[in-house]
């Protein structure tokens, strides 16, 4: 048992609704407040010093200085798994060049594919722990990571295996999703239908029996894979136990509608989502998770993310990392900046990084300080918990907890 504290503010982000807009003053906060942690968990929150006087015996952290805290954000879209770099593609973007002309000279997706099959095990171990590093750095204590830049048997086991890996060498929580049904590789003989039945007959199988990803993921584009085979695709993936989300509405509309219908637990992208798929979304329990890391690097308009809210959806807010479309990870900075183009209240920004990005990943037990909850939490040398936002990620975070132990 330990008290931590005292905090200048407790940002308890508790009580506040999964779904649709919100407004900071909605936000319950815990002046000169203290955490009692225990067994990973939260066990009681309030005024430091009251908290002191009931538990006189009790081991205390002090915390020096002004500092708020908050829980452990949340980035629940990554693909920070991958060999290589594509510097030029951005390069080349910016120069005027289109997807297909960067694709044609060798960059792409598939150029990470190129990248990740020939690293070897290690040097994917590496690159892929200094990512995770940086992340939690930020104060992001649970961590979505995809497969997906395998595609095939072999080199989809491999990004996988390394996933669960890293898992014993950090302490943030890691969840892996296996996106074989990234893009049909060149090298594969057959129809892109074909693809995805090899992915259900020789991939999934050998992933659910090694226990290396419980979530799947598909992307529904013109240039990967078209509507109704992704639908077919997903719901004989909802057979075989796994639970599915979708890149949805990236440059075309239509599929998060897919996503809904599938019953994914959420449709990620959604920059070209028309009004009625906004509507068709805010009535269901699939998440909207806008990515705006890929707007940045694209120069693509932003995931309508205020329409969404006013709508009643349940909207999260997740980084994208991936070495082509993505590149920054920072997504302190790149949530800010979404909150300055859609006109997000620093309430609705903090949820779509914390408790509205746990349930799209189907986690209950973090994103609220709350008795009972995982003691993750992060805090930052500031008066106002406003700042966060304000400084568009230049205000670091000054301590990481995991399990209420301090990792940074």
């Amino acid at each position: 048992m330990k008290l931590i504290g005292p905090f200048k503010q407790i940002v308890t982000l508790a009580d506040l609704p999964l779904r649709g807009k919100l407004s900071d003053e909605q936000i319950k906060i815990i002046s000169d407040g203290g955490i009692i942690v225990n067994d990973g968990e939260i066990r009681e929150l309030g005024n430091f010093e009251t908290l002191k006087s009931k538990n006189q015996n009790i081991e205390i952290e002090t915390i020096e200085g002004e500092q708020i805290v908050l829980p452990g954000f949340v980035d629940s879209h990554t693909h920070i798994c991958f060999g290589g770099n594509r510097a030029n593609d951005f390069a080349m973007r910016n120069a005027g060049k289109t997807y297909l002309e960067i694709a044609e000279s060798g960059g792409g997706i598939w150029s990470s594919v190129q990248h990740t099959r020939k690293a070897s095990e290690e040097e994917l171990l590496k690159s892929l722990l200094q990512r995770i590093n940086f992340l939690v750095s930020l104060g992001i204590t649970t961590i979505e990571i995809k497969s997906g830049y395998g595609l095939d048997v072999e080199n989809e086991l491999k990004m996988l295996r390394i996933i669960k890996r890293a898992q014993e060498h950090t302490p943030a929580k890691l969840v892996p999703t296996c996106l074989s049904a990234h893009l049909k590789p060149r090298d594969f003989e057959g129809s892109n239908t074909e693809y995805l039945n090899y992915i259900l007959a020789e991939i999934l199988p050998k992933v659910k029996e090694e226990g290396l990803a419980k979530r799947v993921d598909i992307f529904i584009e013109k240039s990967a894979f078209q509507p109704e085979e992704s639908k077919d695709f997903l719901l004989k993936t909802k057979d075989l136990g796994f639970d599915i989300t979708v890149h949805a509405d990236q440059f075309t509309p239509g599929s998060s509608r897919i996503a809904v219908e599938v019953g994914a637990k959420s449709a990620d992208h959604l920059e070209a989502t028309i009004d009625e798929d906004i509507e068709f979304l805010a009535k269901s329990d699939t998440v909207a998770t806008a990515l705006p890391g890929a707007s940045l690097g694209l120069g693509e308009k932003f995931t309508p993310a205020r329409k969404l809210l006013d709508a009643g959806a349940i909207v999260a807010i997740a980084s994208d990392w991936n070495p082509g479309s993505a590149p920054m990870g920072n997504l302190i900075t790149q949530a800010s900046i979404l909150a300055t183009f859609e006109k997000l209240t620093t309430a609705e920004v903090l949820a779509g990084m914390t408790f509205r990005a746990a349930y799209a990943l189907g986690l209950d037990n973090i994103g609220q300080l709350e008795v009972g909850k995982k003691a993750d939490f992060v805090t930052f040398k500031t008066d106002n918990f406003q700042n966060i936002l304000y400084n568009q990620g230049s205000l670091n975070a000054e301590k990481v907890y995991i399990d209420g132990n301090l990792i940074q």
